[in-house]
């Protein structure tokens, strides 16, 4: 059992903690003794996960924009070389190319320093082996060899620097020419116009070394410096001052297209041509149109949140089958990779979130990846004198959405939100609501014209004392409607859940 000290790290399946000084009543607890630890501990997993002495990995090291980045580099290198590791220190890099070394470098590990789009004075760890990133359980272990103090012996490592991004951007680029396949094959993109905001994050090399050296016009495009403090806006697709910042560069501009991603480029949003987002659940059906060419009647695993509309695209206008799952990146990936190994054709994983894995791409949720299908997408229905615009209108959208977060405010949160959701189920299965058949995640319930045209979702978090309430409906006034109906079954409910916020949201 992790004691209360380093389970405050695990993260789902990152190790995260404070890293730098900034905030006030955050303090420092991510320092060089606990990443030291930390390091040594991972080293000690790997070699029992791949059965090889430390003196016999090879492992690639790389980090994003944060101010803490050289600082934990410097831990990690020190600690895995000391163990008799060979690093191979890759500078600014993405998450996804960390994990890309241990395919085209036959790295037997990588470890990305990286809090994603968390606040500046946030860092932590991601770990990943030729298999993919690690799960829950492995990274409880080697939170325990931390605890424990457990390290591998001394050993005479190295540490040698490569400039893997070049490598990476290389293959984004020959996958655009293979792609789009035009006339000028060397120069795909000649004539488009594209903005790419990176948010001071990893993400500026898109821009200039994969779009430019292709003939994209790339001006107008913002944020491409690194900068760990992120002056400009979160580097974040989810949110909205990020995304309304790449659509006004992106109108600005008269651009073809705007991509944005995320800190460390695990996650990417696009924005078409008329400044309009291509996100959520516009993002998961571009993502599906182009995962089921060539997959006739394939499955597309998403999040649990997924529109009712998004479901009829799939199965309606794809001919594909929709397959809803719980939150959490690793979990939509892990339940495609389950399926594919019972027989069932799934190609793509993708969450609402923005991180997209396709199974042509390892199941690597790659932002950069993501962008670069979509664009090569751009460029072939351009051919067809077609745009994105015309592929996504078949997709109904909800005239309304809202997610309400309640807070649970007992000490064990997990079995008070579970017993909150039996509580919900009974009291829909008395009022006859109609609980939707394919969830798998929560309580689902979809209400008729004259009760809202809508459904929610009510689910506990992964890992938080919270539990998120989604609303869509098809009308206006819709998602309040179905907001007070939910109000009034769970007042009726178990105590521990503050009400409060659903309260607040309808009185506005």
């Amino acid at each position: 059992m992790l004691e209360a000290f380093w389970k405050q790290f695990k993260s789902g399946t990152d190790i995260r903690g404070v890293a730098s000084e900034g905030v006030a009543g955050q303090e420092i607890n991510l320092t060089d003794p606990v990443i030291e630890k930390i390091a040594g501990g991972f080293v000690l997993w790997l070699s029992g996960k791949t059965g090889k002495k430390p003196e016999e990995l090879t492992v690639a090291l790389g980090h994003d924009s944060r101010i803490s980045a050289d600082r934990i580099c410097s831990a990690v290198s020190r600690t895995l070389s000391g163990c008799g590791v060979k690093v191979l220190f890759c500078g600014l890099a993405s998450t996804p190319s960390m994990f890309m070394t241990t395919v085209d470098l036959e790295c037997q590990g990588a470890v990305q320093i990286t809090a994603s789009h968390h606040p500046f004075n946030r860092n932590g760890l991601k770990f990943f082996t030729r298999d993919g990133g690690l799960d829950s359980p492995d990274i409880e272990a080697i939170l325990t060899y931390a605890q424990e103090g457990r390290m591998p012996e001394k050993g005479c490592g190295s540490v040698e620097t490569v400039d893997y991004m070049s490598r990476y951007s290389a293959h984004l680029r020959e996958m655009i020419c293979k792609g789009v396949n035009a006339e000028d094959y060397q120069h795909p993109l000649k004539g488009f116009h594209i903005v790419v905001d990176a948010g001071n994050g990893a993400g500026g090399f898109y821009a200039r070394d994969v779009l430019e050296p292709l003939g994209a016009d790339v001006s107008g495009s913002q944020f491409l410096e690194p900068d760990g403090h992120f002056p400009n806006h979160i580097p974040n697709p989810e949110n909205a001052e990020a995304m309304a910042s790449v659509c006004r560069a992106t109108v600005a501009a008269k651009a073809d297209m705007g991509v944005i991603f995320d800190t460390d480029v695990d996650r990417g949003g696009a924005v078409d041509q008329s400044g309009e987002e291509i996100n959520r659940n516009r993002l998961v059906a571009v993502a599906s149109a182009i995962a089921l060419e060539g997959n006739p009647g394939g499955t597309v695993v998403t999040d649990s949140i997924t529109s009712s509309g998004l479901k009829l695209y799939i199965e309606n206008t794809l001919g594909g089958v929709h397959h809803r799952f719980k939150r959490g990146y690793k979990n939509v990936i892990n339940e495609a990779l389950r399926l594919n190994r019972e027989g069932v054709n799934c190609p793509l994983a993708i969450e609402t979130s923005g991180h997209a894995a396709l199974r042509e791409n390892y199941f690597l949720d790659d932002g950069a990846y993501l962008v670069t299908k979509i664009i090569i997408k751009m460029a072939v229905l351009r051919k067809e004198g077609k745009t994105l615009e015309d592929l996504l209108a078949p997709l109904q959208e909800p005239v309304e959405a809202a997610e309400i977060r309640l807070p649970i405010t007992v000490e064990d949160f997990r079995a008070c939100g579970e017993a909150m959701l039996a509580h919900l189920e009974a009291y829909a299965q008395k009022a006859g609501w109609e609980i939707a058949p394919d969830n798998r995640e929560g309580i689902r319930i979809s209400f008729p014209k004259d009760g809202g045209d809508g459904w929610f979702l009510l689910r506990l978090s992964v890992h938080d004392p919270i539990m998120p309430l989604n609303v869509e409906s098809d009308r206006e006034g819709g998602v309040k409607q179905i907001a007070q109906a939910v109000l009034q079954a769970l007042e009726t409910g178990v105590k521990g859940v503050d009400l409060a916020p659903l309260r607040n949201f309808l009185e506005k």
